[in-house]
């Protein structure tokens, strides 16, 4: 996953005043890459059908640490907290989200990442990214793994609380099944739904798994079947529809999810 190997000689790569565009027919890979001189990376990509956002080298997170907290923000918008993911490479970052990711890039412009408490003595450690716009080579990534270029849906995400939107909950939380064929001990999916007036979900999507080929993401979209949110405050009461976001992790065999309000809810809506 390290952003090193889009760029090795396998790989049919372009360099224009676009991002590095990286297509590996064989691998069923498509990316876009950017590097900057102050050794920070940031690819997004489609493989093998699922989509997946990096930054990498940033300071190594912490040992044994799985998720870490990304301050973003683009141009002159407010910023806003996303929580990442940590791979077994401790200075790559994963997105949980990186479809809307991918489509806040594609503007270009001023991108500041903050990793509170890494700098020397535990200050906050600022990068200030100049990004080009993207014409062609992010939506070659989106189009390939099948994602809107635009989605309104984006605006609606909110930052991360622990919970379900405000005035829902859950009726039947998703009853997530191990994937039988694996050969990874652990891993995570992250889904994202639409409610339904009477307590179902519909369009939902996996947003992000890892490893992007251990089943997880099936795993966690099949347990949707059976879900079911409901009216807090009046278990009879009009359900809103609202977009709700959840995490399943997976360890050694056990499943254990995690609802929340995804944190990318400042992420601009694109032209």
């Amino acid at each position: 996953m390290a952003l090193a190997a889009f760029a090795s000689g396998v790989l049919a790569q372009e360099t224009t005043d676009d991002w590095d565009a990286t297509v590996d027919a064989e691998r069923r890979l498509t990316a876009a890459q950017l590097e900057f001189s102050n050794g920070l990376g940031i690819a997004v990509r489609c493989v093998g059908g699922r989509y997946d956002a990096l930054i990498g080298g940033l300071p190594p997170a912490a040992e044994g640490v799985e998720t870490r907290v990304l301050t973003l923000r683009f141009g002159e918008d407010s910023p806003f907290e996303q929580r990442w993911n940590v791979t077994r490479n401790p200075n790559l970052a994963v997105s949980e989200l990186p479809a809307p990711f991918a489509r806040a890039l594609r503007r270009g412009g001023s991108l500041q990442v903050m990793l509170p408490g890494a700098g020397e003595g535990g200050r906050n450690l600022r990068y200030v990214l100049d990004l080009p716009p993207s014409s062609a080579a992010i939506d070659r990534t989106l189009e390939a793994c099948d994602r809107p270029l635009v989605d309104p849906r984006d605006a609606e995400i909110q930052p991360v609380d622990g919970s379900l939107p405000e005035g829902i909950q859950w009726e039947r939380p998703p009853q997530v099944e191990f994937p039988s064929r694996n050969r990874y001990e652990s891993g995570f999916a992250v889904i994202s739904c639409l409610t339904r007036p009477d307590g179902r979900l519909r369009e939902c999507v996996v947003e992000s798994e890892h490893p992007i080929d251990g089943g997880f993401g099936q795993a966690t979209l099949a347990s949707t079947e059976g879900a079911r949110v409901r009216n807090a405050a009046d278990r009879a009461g009009a359900l809103p529809v609202r977009r709700i976001i959840y995490r399943t992790n997976f360890r050694d065999g056990a499943v254990g999810a995690d609802a929340y309000i995804a944190p990318s809810s400042r992420l601009r809506r694109q032209p």
